[in-house]
């Protein structure tokens, strides 16, 4: 499973047709890290450049593919909002473009980086974007980790 960067208006337009603009898709899963941590010896290792990286994986109910994984690196804003009780969480559209300089994804195609006031969608900003075809991760399980002893 290679990565696919996205760098053009063109490579979005591809990646949105690719996956049906994300209509009857989820967020599954995601994962996020950053370059930050505590060695053996306690010193703490940070970087001064935006460090964080965000892997969003998104299931669709068709096939060619039937599953994604977004990469974020680079990310500048990260806000995720889960479904409320008693809602679903399908996504019928997003949204997906590059503006000033960052790539944004939102489960709307509603959304407008410039209009948003942190309300009710979910979005995802960073400079750089890849992703590749992630087929063979339908289903429940977990890809991301296992959270264990959680009850």
């Amino acid at each position: 499973m290679d990565w696919i960067e996205v760098k053009t208006q063109e490579d979005i337009k591809n990646l949105m047709d690719k996956f049906g603009w994300f209509h009857d898709s989820c967020l599954k899963e995601l994962f996020m890290s950053t370059e930050s941590y505590v060695d053996e010896n306690l010193s703490m290792g940070m970087s001064s450049e935006l460090e964080t990286n965000v892997q969003i994986l998104f299931q669709r109910q068709f096939h060619n593919p039937s599953a994604i994984e977004l990469l974020f690196e680079g990310v500048n804003q990260f806000h995720i909002i889960p479904s409320p009780i008693g809602y679903d969480s399908i996504i019928y559209d997003a949204k997906l473009t590059h503006y000033n300089g960052l790539f944004y994804w939102a489960d709307t195609n509603e959304w407008e980086p410039q209009n948003d006031t942190f309300g009710a969608t979910s979005w995802t900003a960073a400079k750089r974007l890849k992703w590749r075809d992630a087929s063979t991760w339908m289903g429940k399980q977990k890809r991301y980790g296992v959270l264990e002893n959680t009850k």
